[in-house]
């Protein structure tokens, strides 16, 4: 049993804190940018509704052409996407359950990435990868999807006031990025996401991301039908109106609820055997 509980860990950390990731038990009693009583330590702490997020994220983020484009032409997504995902999750558990210097760090270290990436998309607009608006939406993306897999998959009697308090937590880490106006509330959520309606499409190289991500690889064989869960899970994940752009249809009731289903029996082995994820190495550091 321990042997299974050690391999299931080491699965998750694989994915979740990839080699390179600073130590998040150090320095003792540094509560980082936000601190354990914070609404971002409870919305990022349960791994299965973050990686459902996740993926609803980035089917989300291309929806806008210039998102797209940036993704599409500066990154090796199309050929290692489990590595974008490790890359965004280094990210999220360093800036989340780090200490401050080394949050800084990550972030400052993505501000240098982003300021190369610049191109022209086929509609001709050009795009920078640092531009506010642009890194807003990737923000909003972001942030919404994992509130909504968290609510879900995790507590769905979380109270309107630590949702919008995450949304405010969290504001920082996009302001921080060079992001302006970032939502900070539910209503200004709601709101943002109204308003760019309008701008998003979905073309040849979006539908290659959604089936990229249906025909997602697994770590090793073994997980592949987990893997498969968890992309269809993030897939229903998205707004309605963004399946309409997409062209996947909304799964009738009986059909959500036994995916729910199914994702709350693969997420209890993995609630079981992580015992050195990030918010328990950062709930050491802080010596509770």
């Amino acid at each position: 049993m321990e042997a299974l509980r050690t391999r299931i860990e080491a699965s998750v950390l694989a994915i979740s804190r990839p080699p390179g990731s600073a130590d998040l038990r150090l320095p003792k009693g540094d509560p980082g940018l936000f601190g354990p009583d914070s609404a971002c330590w409870e919305v990022h702490s349960d791994f299965t509704a973050m990686l459902i997020g996740g993926v609803s994220a980035l089917l989300l983020q291309m929806l806008h052409p210039l998102a797209l484009s940036g993704v599409w032409d500066h990154s090796t997504f199309q050929q290692d996407m489990l590595g974008r995902l490790r890359r965004t999750a280094q990210f999220i558990a360093g800036t989340t359950y780090g200490s401050r210097a080394d949050a800084e760090k990550l972030i400052s270290r993505v501000r240098q990435i982003h300021a190369g990436v610049r191109g022209t998309a086929p509609d001709g607009r050009h795009y920078a990868a640092d531009a506010p608006d642009l890194l807003t939406w990737v923000h909003v993306a972001e942030v919404s999807s994992f509130l909504r897999a968290y609510l879900r998959y995790r507590n769905p009697a979380l109270s309107l006031a630590r949702q919008n308090q995450y949304l405010d937590e969290i504001a920082v880490i996009a302001e921080a990025l060079g992001a302006t106006a970032v939502p900070r509330t539910l209503q200004e959520l709601d709101a943002y996401l109204e308003r760019m309606q309008p701008q998003l499409q979905c073309d040849a190289r979006t539908l290659k991301t959604l089936e990229l991500v249906l025909n997602a690889p697994a770590p090793h064989r073994l997980a592949q039908p987990w893997t498969r869960l968890m992309m269809r899970a993030g897939i229903d994940l998205l707004p309605p109106w963004a399946k309409l752009q997409l062209g996947v249809q909304t799964l009738p009731p009986w059909r959500q609820m036994l995916l729910q289903r199914s994702v709350d029996v693969a997420a209890a082995p993995i609630r079981w055997a992580v015992r050195q994820g990030s918010v328990h190495l950062a709930r050491e550091r802080m010596g509770i």
